[in-house]
């Protein structure tokens, strides 16, 4: 439930993609071939799921002006400071989909660009430029 509340930013979305995630993982269980861990193969269902239900919403809107990602790389991101976890979370939850999913997958996950472009459909920059608005958003919000 953790991980689609990350990725849906709202209970009633992360329970929809739960129901899907288990329904999924029950009906490919026979597709496991033991290879991995099982938490790893049933985490990549549930991951699968919500990019999923966010792709058939349009949630993530993967298409980035060039000129735009340029200008965000190029600017000095402000230090950090610290936040406590459930605060944090509730911040991430807030950030708009396709940011969001980004964030998860990259920070939380420990996806590459590279797999995330992949698993999305859009380029490594866009996926870079999403992060990278994930990160300037959370630091504005942590400011505020």
């Amino acid at each position: 439930m953790a991980l689609c509340l990350r990725y849906m930013g709202n209970r009633e979305d992360a329970e929809d993609v739960l129901q899907e995630g288990f329904i999924t993982l029950f009906t490919k269980i026979d597709s496991y071939e033991g290879a991995g861990s099982f938490e790893g193969w049933a985490r990549r269902i549930f991951v699968n799921t919500a990019l999923m239900h966010l792709r058939k919403t349009d949630a993530l809107g993967l298409s980035d002006d060039i000129e735009e990602a340029r200008r965000l790389f190029s600017e000095e991101a402000t230090p950090l400071e610290k936040i406590g976890y459930k605060e944090l979370m509730r911040l991430i939850e807030a950030l708009p989909p396709d940011a969001r999913t980004v964030f998860n997958m990259y920070v939380v996950e420990g996806y590459s660009h590279k797999e995330i472009a992949k698993e999305l459909g859009c380029t490594e920059a866009t996926s870079r430029s999403k992060l990278q608005r994930a990160r300037l958003r959370l630091q504005e919000m942590i400011e505020k």
